[in-house]
């Protein structure tokens, strides 16, 4: 190994690159929460208005993610990262300046498919330039960090929109965006995945299935759910993604081979995924305004308020991925999932238009645990489900099925808000987002019996090792 290659393939310098850029671009799933009465006021807009503020970015980044992966594995790793990392830095910029509400959720879509190209080559490069054994702790530190990105997510929009103004959420991008540019150019290895074509149609496909399947939702309140446009939306969206993965089972190189479901881990944990981030996404985007609009907490109160449930990811992460190591990722994430259920449940339970903040503490704090066990060793589960060649595909596929889950959980929890109630009185509110929340408590312990599908660690260690020697004894073969 060259000393030139040496100083750029440091597993420290790759995490903390990966781990800023992960923090960067989980903050701004989160970011924006606690600014959107805020937003609401300053550039006008209705509920759905607010809604596509949030999930234009969440869409792009879920619907380009796999597609993003196979650019790096294509035409280089550390290459694509820096392009991801230049147009997210960019949009931020874009969506601070923006003069109205249509041009914030246009620059918010560019966000998006900047994080998409980013995110997944962030697991990717860190999983190559880390030895397997310090792999949970790696993963440990990574998710610790995208877990302050979901603590301080909300806390810091709070702050920044309360004592500056909401457009400063999108300038704290841009001094990191521009200090890790020339890091990740020096610091970084370069690597390649298998070089395979890239997915065009399968891209259309699913951005196409995804989009359709979203709009409807959203519109679906607004528009009245026999309208032409929402009923086309959810049709031809669902078409789209039946046509997608028929496409995807005989492509020969398909974005997301279908045949990496057939294994449990790979499915348990995705399913899994999905249905957490489904409940976490769509409860976060009321419990914000609930905490400001009826409760008459100001951004920054609102946001130290959530820490017990956001923050929680940022002290019990590392230990999960300890504890993962230790006896399996599956037990800890399903306790963790279930744990969220509970949460959410308690809060649906006790939320009125008056309710007292010491009230609502226990059902912070036991869906804070919950998430935080969540998280690294969900990484962990889905790194070591498939093959090594395979990591960039899966890393795309997992946190494109977290973003749509938190893309119809905004949509789905929306829908459900504006049927039973809205923003007339505290009281419409509290009635809206009550069955809202009961339905994320039911969508995440979902996700908990899913994730006790996922084979047991013995069975998991079997597979991997399986899986990495196959293509060894197919060239011996040969």
């Amino acid at each position: 190994m060259s000393q030139q290659t040496a100083r750029r393939g440091g597993a420290a310098w790759a995490l903390v690159i990966t781990s800023v850029a992960g923090f960067m671009a989980a903050l701004d799933n989160l970011v924006v929460t606690t600014a959107l009465p805020s937003i609401r006021e300053d550039l006008g807009g209705g509920l759905h208005d607010l809604e596509w503020t949030v999930s234009a970015y969440t869409l792009t980044f879920a619907v380009l993610l796999m597609f993003g992966a196979a650019l790096g594995d294509r035409f280089g790793r550390r290459r694509l990262f820096i392009v991801g990392l230049t147009v997210f830095t960019g949009a931020s910029a874009a969506a601070a300046m923006a003069p109205g509400i249509d041009s914030l959720i246009a620059a918010r879509a560019v966000q998006g498919a900047g994080a998409a190209v980013m995110m997944p080559l962030t697991l990717t490069l860190l999983t190559a330039a880390v030895p397997v054994a310090k792999r949970g702790m790696a993963y440990g530190i990574w998710g610790a960090v995208n877990g302050l990105a979901v603590a301080s997510g909300p806390l810091v929009g709070g702050t920044l929109t309360e004592h500056i103004s909401w457009q400063w959420i999108f300038w704290l991008n841009v001094p990191l965006g521009l200090a890790l540019l020339p890091l990740a150019r020096l610091r970084l290895a370069e690597s390649h995945g298998t070089g395979a074509p890239l997915d065009v149609p399968g891209t259309l496909l699913a951005s196409g299935g995804l989009f359709g399947i979203v709009y409807g939702l959203v519109r679906g309140p607004a528009d009245g759910w026999t309208s032409a446009l929402v009923l086309t939306g959810l049709f031809a969206g669902g078409a789209l993604l039946v046509g997608f993965i028929l496409y995807s089972t005989r492509a020969k190189n398909p974005m997301l081979p279908m045949r990496l479901f057939r294994s449990r881990a790979f499915s348990g944990i995705n399913a899994a995924s999905l249905l957490m981030f489904l409940g976490m996404f769509g409860s976060i985007f009321l419990l914000s305004q609930y905490m400001q609009g009826v409760l008459g907490y100001s951004p920054t109160e609102a946001g130290l308020r959530m820490l017990p449930w956001t923050g929680m990811p940022m002290l019990v992460a590392p230990i999960a991925g300890i504890l993962a190591d230790r006896i399996g990722g599956r037990p800890v994430v399903a306790a963790g999932l279930f744990l969220q259920a509970v949460g959410l449940g308690y809060m649906a339970v006790v939320a009125t238009a008056d309710a007292s903040y010491v009230s609502q503490l226990p059902a912070l704090i036991v869906s804070g645990v919950g998430m935080a066990l969540f998280f690294a060793p969900a990484s962990h589960l889905v790194m070591s489900s498939v093959r090594p060649s395979e990591q960039g595909i899966a890393s795309g596929a997992n946190n494109a099925l977290r973003e749509v889950g938190g893309a119809l959980g905004i949509a789905v929890m929306g829908s459900i808000f504006a049927a039973q109630g809205g923003y007339e009185t505290g009281q419409t509110f509290v009635d809206g987002m009550r069955p809202a929340l009961v339905t994320g408590s039911a969508v995440v312990a979902l996700a908990g019996i899913a994730a006790l599908l996922i084979p047991t660690r013995r069975r998991t260690d079997r597979q991997a090792q399986s899986a990495e020697a196959a293509p060894v004894l197919e060239t011996a073969a040969h």
